[in-house]
Order: C-alpha cells, then sequence, then structure tokens
C-alpha cells in the first residue's frame, strides 16, 4: 500500500463539499439577524463560525452547523430586567426574526441556541452578548433561565496557530480523521473534546507535527495508543486557547479506542495484503480510499454494498451497543459477544442490548459476509435491511466459515444518531 498516496487522497476525501451552501445560509441568517437587530445592511458583520466548522476540523457530511450572533449591547438590560424567564424570551425572538427568511423551515429555540431544520442538516444559532475580554454571554433558557459565559474564538484560534507549525495541516487532518472514526463507529464524543485530545497529543508528542503522509499510519496508530491509555475517571478536559472545560459525559470513546487500535496494527502488518484497506475502513469507514484494481480482486468487495450516510446524514451522539443471541436445537443460548467464534447452523438473533436514545425511532442492519466462501456462492450482502419487528431484532443463520459482520443504526429525525458493529467470526474448526 502507498500509504503517503492513500493518506493524502483520504484527507481530501474528509474535506467538505458543500461550502457554497454554508455560505450562503450563515450569509441569509446574518443578512437577517442584522436587519432585525442592529438596523444594518450586512450579511457578514456580527456572525461568527463556531464548533467544529469554525475550528476548521469538521469533515464532509457535516450535518450541524454553529452560529454566534452579537447582539446590540443595550438590549441585555432589556431583556435581563424582564420577569420570568427572558431567555427563552430572546431566543424566541431570535427564533422569529430568522423565520422571516425560512418560513418553509422549521425554527424553534432549544435551551441555548436558535435551531433551524433543513432536509438533511441543521444550524443552531447562538444569540450573544459580546463582552470586553472577547468572550461571549447567552441565553440558557433551561430551568428557569440564566446567563452563561462561552469563549471559542481562543479555541480556534489555538489549533490553527498550531497547525500553521506543522507540515501538511497535521493537526487539522488529525482532527478530521479522528472524526470519522466517531461516525463509523459510532463514538459518543464532543467536536471539541476530539480536538483538545488531538491538540494535547501534538503538544506531548511534537515530533508528529513535522511528519509527512507517509508515516500517517504509525501517526494514527500512536495517537489510538495515547487516547487508549487516557484517565476515564476524569470528567473534563481544558480546552485549547479558552480553558474552558470540555465534559466527557458519557462518552465510549476509550473501548472504541482500543478496539481500533488492534484493527490499525492489523493494517499496518497487512501494509501488501489487499485486505489491508478493508481493515482500515473498519476504523474510519468509506472515505478511506479503495483503489479500483483492489477492488476488482478483492472476495470481499461488493459493489451493491449500502452506507447509511449515503441514505441519511450522521449525528452520532446516542449510545449503541448490539449483541446476538446463539441458539440450536438442545442447546443453550449464549450471547455472540461472550464467545472467541461461531460454528455454523446457529440460529442467530441480533438485538439492541443498550442504548440512550429516546423513542421513537427506526432501526437499520446491514450484514455483510466477507471470504471466499460468501464470494463463491455470491452471498456477500451488504444492503441496509429496515427492521419491520417491533422488537428491533434481526435473525440469521451462521451458514458458511467467514470474517462476517453485522451493523445496526438508529435513525431519528432523519439523522442517524447512534450505530454499532458486532463481528461475526464462523468456523467449524
Amino acid at each position: 500500500m502507498d500509504s503517503a498516496q492513500i493518506f493524502k487522497e483520504f484527507v481530501e476525501n474528509l474535506t467538505i463539499n458543500n461550502n457554497e451552501s454554508i455560505i450562503n445560509r450563515f450569509s441569509s441568517i446574518t443578512k437577517r439577524l442584522n436587519t432585525d437587530f442592529h438596523e444594518l445592511d450586512s450579511n457578514t458583520e456580527n456572525g461568527t463560525y463556531i464548533g467544529s466548522y469554525g475550528r476548521n476540523t469538521a469533515i464532509d457530511g457535516i450535518s450541524d452547523l454553529d452560529i454566534i450572533f452579537v447582539l446590540p449591547d443595550g438590549m441585555y438590560a432589556e431583556y435581563n430586567n424582564r420577569s420570568g424567564n427572558c431567555q427563552k424570551e430572546l431566543l424566541q425572538d431570535v427564533a422569529d426574526s430568522i423565520y422571516k427568511t425560512y418560513s418553509t423551515s422549521k425554527v424553534r429555540g432549544d435551551g441555548q441556541v436558535v435551531v433551524v431544520e433543513f432536509q438533511n442538516d441543521y444550524i443552531e444559532v447562538c444569540p450573544a452578548f459580546l463582552e470586553n475580554d472577547g468572550s461571549y454571554t447567552y441565553p440558557d433558557s433551561n430551568n428557569g433561565g440564566s446567563w452563561k459565559r462561552t469563549n471559542p474564538v481562543p479555541e480556534a484560534e489555538a489549533i490553527e496557530n498550531l497547525n500553521e507549525d506543522a507540515n501538511n495541516d497535521n493537526i487539522i487532518n488529525l482532527c478530521r480523521i479522528v472524526r470519522a472514526w466517531k461516525n463509523k463507529c459510532g463514538i459518543v464524543i464532543n467536536g471539541l473534546l476530539i480536538d483538545t485530545f488531538v491538540f494535547n497529543f501534538f503538544i506531548e508528542n511534537n515530533e508528529y507535527q513535522s511528519i509527512e503522509y507517509d508515516d500517517y499510519p504509525n501517526l494514527v496508530k500512536d495517537f489510538f495508543a495515547y487516547l487508549k491509555e487516557i484517565n476515564t475517571d476524569r470528567k473534563y478536559w481544558y480546552a485549547p486557547g479558552s480553558n474552558q472545560k470540555v465534559y466527557k459525559k458519557n462518552s465510549n470513546f476509550k473501548a472504541k479506542a482500543s478496539k481500533a487500535l488492534k484493527n490499525i496494527e492489523d493494517a499496518i502488518a497487512k501494509d501488501d495484503n489487499s485486505t489491508v484497506y478493508e481493515v482500515w475502513r473498519k476504523v474510519f469507514g468509506k472515505y478511506f480510499p479503495y483503489p479500483k484494481e483492489v477492488k476488482e480482486r478483492s472476495q470481499n468487495y461488493s459493489a451493491t454494498e449500502e452506507y447509511i450516510e449515503q441514505r441519511y446524514p450522521l449525528n452520532i451522539h446516542h449510545f449503541l451497543r448490539i449483541d446476538c443471541q446463539v441458539t440450536q436445537d438442545g442447546d443453550r443460548v449464549a450471547l455472540l459477544r461472550d464467545m472467541l467464534r461461531l460454528k455454523k447452523n446457529k440460529k442467530l438473533k441480533f438485538f439492541i442490548d443498550k442504548t440512550d436514545t429516546p423513542e421513537p425511532f427506526d432501526v437499520f442492519w446491514k450484514v455483510k459476509n466477507e471470504g471466499e466462501f460468501a464470494r463463491d456462492r455470491w452471498s456477500v450482502r451488504g444492503q441496509l435491511i429496515k427492521s419491520n419487528s417491533s422488537d428491533n431484532v434481526r435473525n440469521e443463520t451462521s451458514s458458511f466459515d467467514g470474517a462476517h459482520f453485522v451493523e445496526c443504526y438508529i435513525i431519528k429525525d432523519g439523522f442517524c444518531v447512534a450505530r454499532d458493529r458486532i463481528e461475526v467470526p464462523i468456523s467449524d474448526f
């Protein structure tokens, strides 16, 4: 595998391709709010990109865009002197303004932001007041209402400054690569926490700032080794630049990082093997390049395989864990995650073991058979199958040898909000 060319292409694949649409929406919202609150005709002033897009660490397929809009200073006293939940009133007034421009979209206040929902993505607008130190005061309508403080600009500046000292945008690239892993493997982790971990990794391992693309396999290996060893008893870390607390909450990143590290080590060991691309794709998904000539001779490639991100935008923020009941007439029931391998002719019942996704939601499954037996029988599969059962299970059988897998996706409000994968190693040996 030509690591330099493959990882350069991988990084290019992660680059956002709908910047024009993002800029147009930002301009429309900013122009409307400037007209209504500043009596100003401008589609740029008082508006600032924040979040992953503002830090330049977002990847293609980004489903949520974050904007801060600065309101006139005098409005703070005007709202703060009102009785009741004045923060909720402020959010509603901003929502009413945006609705004038996007009257066919759903526009609503939601805790600390105004959400503008589109077909495949949404924008969160945070109305705020600029303080003398460059931070922002913003409304929080939860629990009766309060004012909160945030300081996102130094975070973006810190990442940009460190990235400028590196070759090939290595800091930005790794932030994006880790997001590909988050989306592929269903990691519940805040985007700012990803960027904080990457920033800290490069500070502690500054030799990686100067590497070229041919060293990227070792870069990602060592980063996941670093992530695997992070003390998850900690509740928060400090964001670069702002030193704001970034909370871990209920993230499942450590166990997933350990699994990713094993796959990455396997991929590096298989460098000259055609199956190496499939191993890398276990970690990073469809954005990792799969050369045409390798596809054509691969036993596991399926031209009909479907990917959930081609049907639904990804917004992974809920936890999902699936498992499988393994039974055969006369045998006791066992769970697949407790087994090292699986024999043929077993009944398999895949089910959702745990999720924190609130109902209602839809469930899709994907069953992929790999190896020469699947290829010979024209049974590679890989299509998305919507669950039609009320208990959201998927019944299968272990028919022939091979390293198969099953993935599950939870769809809520038009987005894929959780996903998980389980390996199904079938062999009678």
